[in-house]
């Protein structure tokens, strides 16, 4: 039987320490959540022309420069407004192409005729949030250039099919300043980090407990038939 308890032992000790790593990545995601809201709190910067060493997903920016409408992207969305498309458009910047996130518009407008007010020319200057690039697709549904059938903003994809050239690595989601026609429809954003680290370490360390305590339980009744048989 002390095999039987040691292994028991061994177990419960793997069950222990995953709760404990459920708590440490439980400050982990408290300490990212705090970094992001700073972020979403503070005043708008410039674009940056790049990403080194990192671009901080969710800092607040501003870029000026031209659209170009003529290779917008859509990109297939579920948002609070309803199913339809994000349309990415390419805006032609001093230091390069940022892709824009101009916003939501529901199926029955995906043509840009049907929203030709919001095709805005001239110059413009766009504020939202820094996203990271979104590569390869979907859950279960890889993006279909040749298709037309994205379902995931894939900045170096996207800028591949639409001849883009020195193209920022991110793109940009706009914020809810209203556009002439009131679409595309910006600032649908939604910034939301699960945090489940708690209830999992909870799960966890009863499960130790359980071992443990059925381990008791399993020890003892066999020392208890042991003794009955050599009374």
């Amino acid at each position: 039987m002390w095999l039987f308890g040691l292994l028991a032992c061994l177990v419960a000790a793997g069950l222990a320490g995953l709760g404990t790593w459920q708590l440490q990545r439980r400050a982990w995601k408290h300490d990212l959540v705090a970094r992001v809201d700073a972020r979403l709190q503070a005043a708008p910067v410039p674009a940056p022309t790049d990403c080194a060493p990192a671009c901080e997903p969710y800092t607040r920016v501003f870029v000026s420069g031209l659209f170009a409408h003529d290779r917008e992207t859509l990109v297939q969305a579920v948002t609070e407004a309803g199913a339809g498309f994000w349309v990415l458009t390419p805006l032609m910047a001093e230091g390069g192409t940022i892709l824009i996130n101009r916003g939501f518009v529901p199926r029955d407008r995906r043509d840009p005729a049907t929203r030709a007010a919001g095709q805005v020319a001239g110059p413009v200057r766009v504020t939202g949030l820094l996203r990271l690039s979104e590569p390869g697709g979907a859950f279960l549904r890889a993006n279909d250039p040749a298709a037309g059938r994205w379902y995931s903003r894939d900045v170096a994809a996207i800028a591949a099919d639409r001849g883009l050239s020195r193209v920022a690595p991110y793109f940009v989601d706009a914020d809810a300043t209203p556009n002439p026609g009131g679409l595309p429809q910006g600032g649908l954003t939604v910034v939301a980090f699960p945090d489940n680290h708690l209830v999992y370490a909870l799960t966890w360390f009863a499960l130790a407990a359980m071992v443990l305590g059925a381990t008791a339980y399993v020890l003892r009744d066999a020392r208890r038939r042991a003794g009955a048989r050599s009374a």
